[in-house]
């Protein structure tokens, strides 16, 4: 593994599980199940399905993982990144999303936003440029036709 796929896992590993892990240790419990938190429990699912059905796009499809030292090596085009280029980013920031409802926490809620802008800028900066070397016409004709965070508005076929 290169020194910058180290510093790549090492960043996941402290934004998507020690972060959170510590933001959990200093929020409070709810003290009854109510609206929100029944809300926060959906939201945290939805987010969950789909940061899984896009990991096992990655496997299944890719033959690879979400990990950059273990990176598909085909282009995953279908699945959830047929609406979007980067459905794991959306799933994981839904769950994060859900969990500030669940605890209507603010501080879970500027994670949320500190997620947000951290993938945003990884995207752009190392996630792009790095499939474009990978995958070349092929991944410049898929994100013509597919945005980045956004679906396309669906189109009547009439």
């Amino acid at each position: 593994m290169t020194a910058n796929r180290f510093v790549l896992v090492l960043l996941f590993g402290f934004v998507l599980l020690y972060l959170p892990a510590r933001l959990f240790s200093i929020v409070v419990r709810p003290a009854r199940i109510g609206i929100s938190q029944i809300g926060g429990i959906g939201i945290c699912a939805t987010g969950g399905a789909i940061a899984l059905w896009s990991v096992m796009n990655f496997a299944l499809i890719g033959r690879g993982t979400p990990a950059p030292f273990a990176a598909p090596r085909r282009l995953v085009t279908r699945g959830p990144y047929r609406f979007v280029r980067n459905p794991m980013y959306i799933g994981v920031g839904l769950f994060f999303a859900g969990t500030a409802v669940f605890y209507q926490s603010s501080v879970l809620l500027a994670y949320v936003g500190l997620f947000v802008t951290a993938s945003h800028l990884f995207v752009v900066l190392y996630e792009e440029p790095t499939l474009r070397r990978m995958f070349g016409s092929e991944y410049a004709t898929y994100s013509s036709r597919v945005r980045r965070w956004w679906p396309r508005r669906w189109r009547s076929p009439v």
